[in-house]
């Protein structure tokens, strides 16, 4: 039996715009996938809200993806598939987020990975492109227009360093986008569309 790791911020979690609430598991695209795939893989989520991925986050260390990762894979090293997508949440006015620092967080992700398991695959999922409406959300608290502004500056740094260290690489933003609800997090249709595209991307690597 695969393994797959979804390992995530809170749009791997399930978070519902509407009510700040948890999809199930059979509406959000970590759970749905196990309904996809067949019974030869095994789905393990770990998803959470406000993760960072490159900076340490004040808010603990399960927060800070970079630091976790590596705890998490001490009891995981039978992982075949990992699906890192990080890097919304870095680019909160908090944090001082450039192709640089994203780069060496990426790679530091990698590396914990490949060191826990050479032989697991990575697919690189970059950022949510946020939208306007999150300014007139209660996440205006956390983001502003930089922000909006950082993850468009910094999008091409995904794909390009998953080529580099010959990582595998699906953006979500092709096939939805976030709900005008907060501008930041997928509708329930849109969890739906994402299981169904992701799966089928992981069955053609078989």
């Amino acid at each position: 039996m695969k393994k797959i790791l979804c390992y995530g911020d809170s749009n791997t979690y399930g978070f519902v715009p509407e009510t700040c609430a948890r999809y199930d598991k059979n509406s959000r695209w970590s759970g749905i996938l196990n309904q996809y795939l067949d019974e030869n893989f095994e789905i393990l989520e770990e998803g959470m809200n406000n993760r960072t991925g490159f900076f340490k986050n004040p808010e603990g260390l399960k927060q800070s993806g970079g630091e976790y990762l590596p705890i998490y894979l001490q009891n995981h090293r039978d992982i075949d598939i990992c699906i890192l997508s990080l890097g919304t949440n870095d680019a909160q006015f908090f944090y001082n987020l450039d192709e640089q620092n994203c780069k060496s967080g990426i790679v530091n992700l990698i590396t914990s990975i490949k060191e826990a398991n050479p032989n697991t695959k990575i697919i690189i999922v970059p950022p949510v492109k946020i939208t306007q409406n999150i300014l007139s959300s209660r996440f205006s608290l956390m983001f502003n227009k930089n922000s909006i502004d950082k993850i468009q500056e910094i999008f091409h740094v995904f794909e390009q360093t998953a080529n580099e260290n010959n990582c595998l690489y699906f953006d979500f933003n092709q096939y939805v986008k976030p709900s005008s609800t907060d501008g930041l997090h997928f509708s329930k249709e849109s969890h739906e569309i994402i299981a169904k595209n992701l799966s089928d991307f992981i069955l053609s690597l078989s």
